[in-house]
């Protein structure tokens, strides 16, 4: 299968330059990481990825740090992994 292609929702694209505002380098530093895994293989990597149940879309989070996850959707057959949000913890905001 070849690199998925990462497309950003309107929350998480906020969430994101929040984070990258906020000036918190390790924060910043593992979430280009993760970024970079997730165009190779979403299910697995940095951040203890782990499917979150009670979804219709294949979706998964991703440890930030203790506080944020960053959730996705999973799209095989697109090819196409979409964040949903990156701070936080699910729908605690």
């Amino acid at each position: 299968m070849g690199k998925f292609r990462i497309n950003l929702s309107k929350g998480a694209a906020q969430d994101l330059k929040k984070l990258y505002k906020s000036g918190r380098k390790a924060d910043v530093s593992k979430v280009q990481k993760i970024f970079v895994e997730l165009e190779e293989n979403p299910r697995e990597g940095t951040g203890n990825p782990e499917q979150l149940k009670h979804y219709e879309i294949p979706t998964w989070s991703r440890r930030i740090n203790k506080k944020d996850r960053l959730v996705y959707q999973i799209f095989d057959e697109e090819v196409v992994v979409t964040v949903l949000q990156a701070l936080g913890h699910y729908n605690d905001r």
